[in-house]
């Protein structure tokens, strides 16, 4: 779970870490007030992209006035298909440098990984490799005052910013392990007057972490019919094409993908019903994806854990009550199949067995496939 920037700075001063002032901004009148009170700021829309500065989201105000003005034009603009709706007001830097360093997990050596570089300001994708230092955390140590000192060297830094960099990559593992965090990220880390000071900062949850943080604000990302499958607790990607899918398993979610795919078919989204989903959830879901307008809605059941009889029920849930307007594809097959496939049959409803016939009809259907 991404957090806004203005929750990771933060994080970052929880730690002692160095951040400019800043205030949160709702209104234009709480942009007029913030720079009243911190002087010259940058004003910074709160989205969960990257790139914010080039796309208009990043803008500066010399005066209250101005403050307001700008606040007034950012809030509710669209910033990559996200509407803004908190600026951060932050005090202007007069930068001399500008570094990178991270904190974030290797999945290939399973161990956390801190990435630092001088070259920073950019998005680390598109520093030579050659530019950028690693270094290797064994989680049984951690962090230590040495493992900085390390570090800051590797860099060529030498007197006041080694040792400020030093003490501020344990602190940054810290944030990483106590918030159980898949990234902590600043950039740039700027210089200062000759100091440190964390200028962006970026801070990414474990998703499978949150109940241990229980005051963690939290963040709704993505569209809004993304949201709505999120807070029923399934996983949803919105795509650009029509054919709506829900599958059981990402494995099969992402399986249905490739098979709309693969006879010519675009699909609508990835939508991964899980293992065991009750009725009422897979009726939901359901009912979102009738939401989207899609040409057809494929729905792709192989029944381990779930229950091929419970989504059959959701289905018709769904018919009896808000109605599915568009041609529905339903291969059911696993636990319960029999009993799925006779209350489908009552409501005049066939179900494959078999998935590639199922999801070459969903294409035909769709009015496509291969020409």
């Amino acid at each position: 779970m991404k957090q806004y920037e203005y929750l990771a700075k933060g994080a970052l001063r929880e730690h002692g870490i160095p951040i400019p002032p800043g205030r949160l901004v709702n209104s234009p009148e709480d942009a007029y007030e913030a720079v009243e009170a911190i002087g010259p700021a940058a004003l910074k829309a709160q989205v969960l992209v990257g790139g914010r500065g080039k796309a208009g989201g990043i803008r500066f105000a010399n005066t209250p006035e101005e403050a307001r003005e700008t606040a007034k034009a950012m809030l509710g603009m669209d910033l990559k298909g996200y509407t803004v709706e908190r600026l951060y007001a932050e005090g202007k830097l007069d930068i001399e440098r500008e570094f990178y360093i991270s904190v974030t997990t290797d999945r290939n050596k399973k161990v956390p990984l801190v990435m630092a570089s001088l070259a920073g300001g950019v998005e680390i994708e598109d520093v030579d490799d050659s530019q950028i230092v690693r270094q290797w955390v064994d989680p049984r140590v951690g962090v230590l005052p040495y493992f900085g000192r390390e570090l800051a060297q590797r860099l060529g830094l030498e007197g006041v910013l080694a040792r400020e960099f030093a003490d501020l990559v344990v602190k940054l593992y810290q944030i990483y392990r106590e918030k159980d965090a898949e990234l902590v990220e600043i950039n740039p880390l700027a210089v200062v007057d000759g100091h440190l000071v964390a200028a962006d900062a970026r801070l990414n949850v474990d998703d499978s972490a949150l109940f241990r943080h229980k005051n963690l604000e939290l963040i709704d990302e993505g569209s809004e019919i993304e949201q709505k499958v999120h807070k029923i607790g399934l996983a949803f990607v919105e795509l650009d094409g029509d054919i709506a899918i829900m599958a059981n398993g990402a494995g099969m979610a992402m399986a249905t993908v490739d098979a709309i795919q693969y006879f010519g078919g675009k699909p609508a989204n990835f939508l991964d019903a899980g293992g065991g989903a009750s009725v009422e959830p897979t009726a939901q879901a359901l009912d979102v994806l009738v939401s989207m307008n899609p040409k057809v809605i494929f729905v792709n059941i192989f029944g381990g854990i779930t229950r091929c009889d419970d989504v059959a029920k959701a289905i018709l849930q769904v018919k009896n009550t808000t109605g599915i307007p568009v041609p529905l594809v339903v291969r059911l097959v696993g636990t319960n199949e029999k009993e799925g496939v006779r209350l489908l049959e009552e409501a005049g409803i066939s179900a494959y067995s078999d998935m590639a016939p199922a999801a070459e009809r969903a294409v035909e259907l769709a009015g496509e496939g291969r020409s």
